[in-house]
């Protein structure tokens, strides 16, 4: 049993980490900026340690500050959330050097998992299905631009180093693809560091279904079901819930079935994600694997009954998985809408700012997850998302209905933010038949 926890990140998903550390009976040790002093996840913490000023490259991305604090604070381990230093193993390295466990998978495994093409390569080999492109890295654009004409345009360009929907270009035909392919490679560069790319066939109008699975040191790998995160902006989620409504049975227990041997193909532990794409004619393929916990496990906790932060923290501690695959039995169907502070008339421009009033939505099957509260004033240094609302029900329809009530009775003033949005997507015909694919939100824009 660890004796505290440090939780390297910010914001609703570092009370989250807490709150699963007090029903474990384990101490926190919260990590702040200057910016953060008076932030909840700082007040609900048992200790507290301020590690630098406002932006994240000065406090939330500084290792050797997180790793001091760890030590000084006298923390076992460390549990780095989502973004920030989640998925870099450099600190992973360096938290094995200074005696921390970290809470997640191993750093070889984030590097071969991390780098896009490695992953695409690794998937490849082990029989996962995945969109016709590169088996190998790409660093020229005239090399790149004669593979494309044989994979057929249209091709999609991505950094391999890529996430957020940086480095990603969508090349029609043969005439623009050096372009594409240069801007994308900048932006890599700028973004990443690393200028390497690859190419796959552009699957257009595709479903992102992704399928959430934990392992252990002890050799066992359960996959936990489906996601469908296919509402999203710019390549940045806004809406997601399972079960999906673009797949079959058949299809589900394929992709549960290839998510298992993906994680044990790198011999994966801690919690994970394997994203696939969906064609409209339901070919499924693998595109990515997060190799952290994800802003959208409460989706999947609310059909599974589980709780994936405090599987985290035992599969940490040695201990096996608590649940076995035959013990999960998703039921009902979850939604999750996430509320940003950001102007959607505006081209989603964010909205810091004082908070002024909040209420939250609550009763049977509502969960909020948030850091906010009335007197609280919104950084602008980091990501405007500032909640999620996820709701459960026994079908999709009785989920929809209870999303939108929850919208509707949630109030925030003093900043902009997109609850309108969110609730007007809840009522579009086309999100509501299940048919939205990742092109919605920008025809709704048009």
């Amino acid at each position: 049993m660890f004796n505290k926890i440090l939780i390297a990140n910010r914001g609703e998903i570092a009370v989250r980490v807490i709150r699963a550390c007090r029903n474990m009976g384990i101490r926190s040790v919260a990590v702040y900026s200057k910016e953060d002093a008076k932030s909840l996840h700082v007040q609900l913490a048992d200790q507290r340690i301020c590690i630098g000023e406002g932006p994240a490259k000065y406090s939330y991305l500084n290792m050797d500050r997180i790793i001091t604090a760890a030590k000084n604070m006298g923390a076992d381990a460390i549990h780095p959330g989502f973004g920030f230093l989640s998925e870099n193993s450099e600190f992973v390295r360096k938290c094995q050097e200074n005696g921390i466990t970290f809470i997640g998978p191993e750093a070889d495994v984030i590097d071969k998992m991390g780098n896009k093409s490695q992953a695409r390569k690794t998937m490849m080999d082990a029989g996962v299905p995945v969109v016709p492109g590169t088996k190998e890295p790409v660093y020229d654009a005239e090399e790149a631009r004669k593979i494309a004409a044989e994979i057929g345009y249209p091709v999609m360009i991505k950094a391999s180093s890529g996430g957020g929907g940086k480095g990603m270009r969508v090349a029609q035909s043969d005439e623009e693809f050096e372009f594409q392919f240069n801007m994308a490679q900048r932006e890599s560069a700028n973004a990443f560091g690393d200028d390497t790319m690859y190419l796959e066939r552009f699957v257009e109008n595709p479903r992102h279904v992704e399928i959430q699975i934990m392992a252990d040191s002890h050799g066992n790998v359960v996959a936990l079901g489906e996601r469908d995160c296919s509402v999203q902006r710019n390549h940045q989620k806004l809406i997601e819930e399972s079960p999906s409504p673009a797949i079959t049975d058949e299809i589900r227990a394929k992709m549960n079935e290839y998510a298992v041997l993906a994680a044990k193909t790198v011999n994966y532990t801690n919690a994970g994600t394997i994203e696939f794409i969906v064609s409209p004619k339901g070919e499924f393929y693998f595109m990515e694997m997060n190799t952290r916990i994800q802003v959208e496990h409460g989706v999947t906790e609310m059909v599974t009954g589980t709780d994936l932060i405090i599987e985290q923290i035992r599969v940490a501690m040695g201990e096996p998985l608590s649940f076995t695959q035959d013990d999960i039995q998703p039921r009902g169907h979850a939604i999750e809408c996430r509320i940003n502070a950001e102007i959607p008339e505006k081209n989603f421009m964010p909205s810091p700012g004082l908070i002024t009033h909040v209420h939250l939505p609550a009763g049977n099957g509502v969960r909020v997850d948030t850091a906010i509260y009335a007197g609280y004033k919104i950084p602008s240094e980091y990501d405007s998302m500032i909640a999620k609302v996820i709701v459960h029900a026994p079908d999709r329809p009785a989920a929809l209905q209870k999303m939108r009530s929850a919208l509707d009775e949630m109030v925030i003033t003093g900043i902009e933010t997109n609850l309108d949005f969110q609730y007007q997507i809840m009522r579009h015909p086309v999100f509501c038949e299940g048919k939205a694919d990742t092109g919605f939100i920008e025809s709704l824009m048009k």
